[in-house]
């Protein structure tokens, strides 16, 4: 048995066995790290871009300094501290949540019913907010009375030579104090394939424009969703830069 064992040990150091055993040792390491990453990034993969992590981000446009959880911003590349020039996030209605496991059928827009708005910041572009420019612009592009809408609205077609294709106009019944409410949708038809066909945009802090998008069949509660997207944008905005 001694003298076979003195046999063996050469053997296993030939540049032969050595040339044979690295790439074996080497696909198994590499193997076992593959699976080890699997086990640990599959939840990752999953999400599709979503994060659960609701730790808040301090986002800084122009002279506005905004605190918002990671998990309502919509792009990875933006969920992080500092100054940009826009910042875009999803929220779930009616709750007003960003991305939580519970919700990831309606985030990947798969849920029986439309559940999430798009809401982005930025500097102001115009002079006006949509319920602003109504008099002066919306209302010479549209034809006619309009017709009848709900929760007290009106719709308004666009004329054909507006350049609005496929939209309409849905415009509150003015209050006393307040200016209307004005949205731009895409009519009913290719509304349908759409997950957020209705647009409209509000000023907050200083030159600081949210335009925010939401499902057509949400116009009912356009209200409550207004009044909710500012109390979201004000509870976010923390102060000056």
């Amino acid at each position: 048995m001694q003298y076979r064992a003195q046999r063996i040990e050469p053997i296993l150091g030939t540049p032969l066995l050595r040339r044979v055993f690295y790439p074996i040792a080497t696909l198994a390491i590499l193997s076992l790290f593959l699976a080890v990453a699997a086990h640990y990034l599959g939840h990752t993969i999953s999400l599709g871009g979503h994060t659960e992590d609701a730790t808040p981000r301090e986002i800084v446009i122009g002279n506005n300094v905004l605190e918002l959880p990671a998990n309502t911003i919509r792009f990875d590349r933006q969920r992080r501290n500092g100054d940009t020039e826009r910042v875009d996030l999803y929220l779930h209605w009616p709750d007003m949540l960003g991305y939580q496991p519970a919700f990831l059928s309606d985030f990947n827009g798969a849920g029986p019913e439309k559940r999430l708005l798009f809401l982005t910041f930025e500097p102001r572009a115009t002079t006006q907010d949509m319920s602003g420019r109504y008099g002066q612009i919306y209302s010479t592009l549209t034809e006619g009375p309009g017709s009848k809408g709900s929760a007290g609205s009106t719709i308004q077609k666009f004329r054909a030579d507006s350049g609005f294709v496929n939209e309409e106009l849905m415009v509150s019944t003015e209050q006393a104090g307040h200016m209307p409410f004005v949205a731009r949708c895409l009519d009913e038809e290719t509304s349908k394939t759409n997950l957020a066909a209705c647009q409209r945009d509000i000023f907050l802090g200083e030159d600081l424009q949210l335009t925010y998008r939401f499902p057509r069949e949400m116009l009912g509660d356009w209200q409550k969703l207004d009044q909710q997207i500012r109390t979201f944008a004000e509870a976010h905005l923390k102060g000056r830069k």
